[in-house]
């Protein structure tokens, strides 16, 4: 095992560019690296054969995390700050004393074919994290991100994701135009009218097409989509959170096949 390098500056520039990641939801976009905080964004991105650019360790866990420690053989660097710099990186209450930076994915075509999901301006970021959690697994194959959704990559995303991120094919600034080319039909969620989830079935690969939280479904959108679904809500309330009714949703499509 190649003992880690260690740096003790806080000025170091690829420290500095940790912070600006951890920071800034967007900052993935412009600098190419996106930052995985913590052991269990860590482990599912192994687990997927992800490359870590920089891993860095606290001086703490460097010397207790012995399993840890052996993720340094699938790093390009292996790096050791002291604890309460590494906190300094951190945007967490309780700092996870581990972290890596990876290449920012590619971005590619979507495939027209599969069994997908459309974020249709969804900007609450543990909603999305949440809803790739679902899509992950229930089979979902890509995540076609409308202009507008939050960041898919950014901290908060990511840690609510809990590694579904890794699993997934996600393809993010798309205009309600780009989604002419999809060929399984799309299925738009609407608590007002509709196909009732349930009484009938559902088409297999299909795209769902989950709107803003406020707004809904863009109109354009939602007259481009097979079916609007409402799911029953017996208990009488308006409407479910967008991250409960995807997984409702992703659910049901599942259960069809």
């Amino acid at each position: 095992m190649i003992e880690p390098l260690l740096l003790t500056a806080r000025d170091n520039p690829l420290l500095q560019r940790v912070r600006k990641l951890a920071a800034d939801p967007g900052a993935y976009r412009k600098h190419g690296q996106v930052w995985l905080e913590g052991d269990h964004l860590l482990s599912a991105a192994l687990q997927r054969g992800v490359a870590l650019d920089e891993l860095i360790f606290s001086d703490g866990a460097w010397q207790e995390r012995s399993e840890w420690r052996a993720w340094g053989d699938r790093a390009r660097r292996t790096l050791r700050i002291p604890d309460a710099l590494f906190n300094s990186l951190s945007s967490l209450e309780s700092p996870a004393r581990v972290g890596a930076l990876i290449q920012t994915p590619a971005q590619t075509a979507f495939d027209p074919d599969v069994f997908s999901l459309v974020l249709d301006r969804l900007q609450d970021a543990g909603n999305v994290g949440s809803i790739l959690r679902s899509a992950a697994a229930f089979g979902v194959t890509q995540v076609l991100a409308i202009k507008g959704t939050a960041a898919l990559w950014s901290p908060k995303v990511m840690r609510a994701g809990m590694g579904a991120h890794f699993g997934l094919r996600l393809i993010e600034g798309l205009s309600v135009a780009d989604l002419a080319s999809l060929r399984v039909p799309m299925l738009a969620t609407s608590p007002h009218g509709g196909l009732q989830l349930g009484s009938g079935r559902l088409p297999h690969p299909c795209a769902w097409v989950l709107g803003h939280e406020g707004q809904g479904v863009d109109p354009v959108l939602a007259a481009a989509c097979a079916h609007t679904v409402r799911i029953p809500q017996p208990g009488g309330e308006e409407s479910l959170n967008v991250a409960a009714a995807a997984a409702v949703c992703l659910y049901a499509s599942t259960s069809a096949q």
